[in-house]
């Protein structure tokens, strides 16, 4: 029905400039939405009862919910456009965004957490296409920028959540949330549907479904890798920051939410200047850099007894995550155009979804601070893969390589040497996937009714 509404909006294509601040406002909202649920995770927590194990249980439910409408949300693009596609999820997302306050009981919570996920998977992979297309238009890189803008609104959510902690409940401030929601969605869902009439882009989306030229099928999924291991740590304190605070180091409410606003301050930040940060010494040194800073500060925020102290930790993991996610989606584009974007960044959000969860059972078994330190490792791990793509047997000499010729910090040989067995080795599995993604691609195109 909502679909049938959309579908009637005739007007002509937005401006460059209209269509990027309506993309930029869905950015945000999906912060707002998911910073506001995030301030108050401690709050749900104890109205359902729910200990580390159930809250990880589920914070499952919401992250399958998400990785489960994320398969189809490409194939909805295709089909009802992609503009269309993002105002209808923007919608979503708004709308359940009251579902988990309303919970009483673990099931209750898992169930609302998986619906309100699905919706928020959607938004996600709904809004980096819309973000690609912008960024085709403007013919220049952009998507560092509007990550920025969902950083601002996970800020303002937090901020917003953490004061509303204080003085009202969890469902009627949810429901404010979703009454904002949906009127921010009343201005620019006309904007985004609008834009599918007459895009260029479309045509080009059009051209590439039907394209089965060989895609740097391997190297993609390394990219969603990198993606993932940093979003790991952004999934991870959106959910368990607050949480670490006010058990560890007995954070008043206000101040626990602090945390995740600061990492999302800083976020914000670092992904404005990323486009000057690239720029100045490379595509490279900024994942490379920025995972390493993110690890030192997840190690102090973690390792000290010193409230200030943590929460200047949680600004360097927001300061070293900024770019790394938006820059491999990026490249992933470049590499392997929209089925490129798409598989990747489901990979990637299988990192950010997947984090809190892991978390939630690690947390059981050995505390949080021992749960929140594997975020330093996973980032480790993304600056370990982006060293070695380059220089590993991944590498396909028909690759562009525009942004990846700056030198690595370390030197190339010494990397080269040690990471060409893990490209052969990995060699053999990446025929698989391609084989398998190709499969899967094709059975999304059943969904594509004329």
């Amino acid at each position: 029905m909502l679909s049938s509404v959309l579908s009637r909006i005739r007007t002509t294509p937005p401006s460059l400039a209209r269509l990027r601040a309506a993309v930029a406002v869905l950015f945000a909202l999906d912060g707002f939405v998911f910073g506001s649920w995030a301030a108050r995770v401690p709050d749900v927590s104890a109205t359902t009862g729910a200990d580390h194990t159930a809250l990880g249980v589920a914070l499952l439910c919401l992250s399958l919910g998400a990785l489960a409408c994320m398969q189809v949300t490409g194939a909805l693009c295709a089909r009802l456009g992609t503009g269309r596609t993002a105002a209808l999820a923007g919608i979503a997302a708004s709308a359940c965004a009251v579902l988990p306050g309303f919970a009483t009981s673990v099931p209750g919570l898992c169930a609302g957490l998986l619906v309100f996920g699905a919706a928020t998977g959607a938004v996600n992979v709904a809004a980096n296409s819309v973000g690609v297309q912008v960024e085709s238009r403007a013919g220049r890189p952009l998507l560092s920028g509007l990550h920025a803008a969902f950083s601002a609104g996970g800020l303002l959510g937090a901020l917003v959540g953490g004061l509303a902690s204080a003085v009202v409940g969890v469902g009627p401030h949810l429901v404010a949330v979703a009454v904002l929601g949906l009127a921010v969605m009343a201005w620019s869902g006309p904007v985004l549907v609008a834009a599918d009439a007459g895009s260029p882009v479309a045509e080009h989306e059009s051209r590439d479904a039907t394209d089965d030229s060989p895609r740097p099928t391997a190297v993609l999924v390394v990219l969603g890798a990198v993606a993932g291991a940093t979003a790991y740590g952004e999934g991870a304190l959106s959910d368990w920051g607050a949480l670490h605070l006010r058990e560890q180091l007995h954070a008043a409410p206000a101040l626990a939410a602090a945390g995740y606003a600061g990492f999302s301050s800083a976020m914000a930040l670092g992904r404005l200047a990323g486009g000057t940060l690239v720029a100045a010494i490379g595509e490279r040194r900024v994942l490379v850099g920025g995972a390493l800073l993110a690890a030192v500060g997840v190690l102090t925020a973690v390792g000290t007894t010193s409230l200030p102290v943590a929460l200047g930790g949680f600004v360097l993991v927001g300061l070293g995550l900024a770019n790394v996610f938006p820059l491999a989606i990026a490249r992933a584009g470049a590499l392997g155009g929209p089925r490129g974007v798409a598989l990747s960044t489901t990979v990637g959000y299988t990192g950010l979804l997947g984090g809190p969860p892991v978390i939630g059972f690690l947390a059981q078994q050995a505390g949080l601070p021992t749960a929140l330190a594997t975020v330093a490792l996973m980032a480790v791990l993304a600056a370990v893969l982006v060293l070695g793509i380059e220089g590993s047997a991944l590498r396909r000499p028909s690759l562009p390589r525009v942004g990846w010729s700056q030198p690595v910090l370390f030197g190339r040989r010494p990397v080269a040497v040690v990471l060409r067995p893990v490209g052969e080795a990995l060699q053999p599995a990446a025929t698989k996937v391609r084989r398998g993604t190709g499969s899967y691609v094709r059975d999304l195109r059943l969904l594509e009714v004329s």
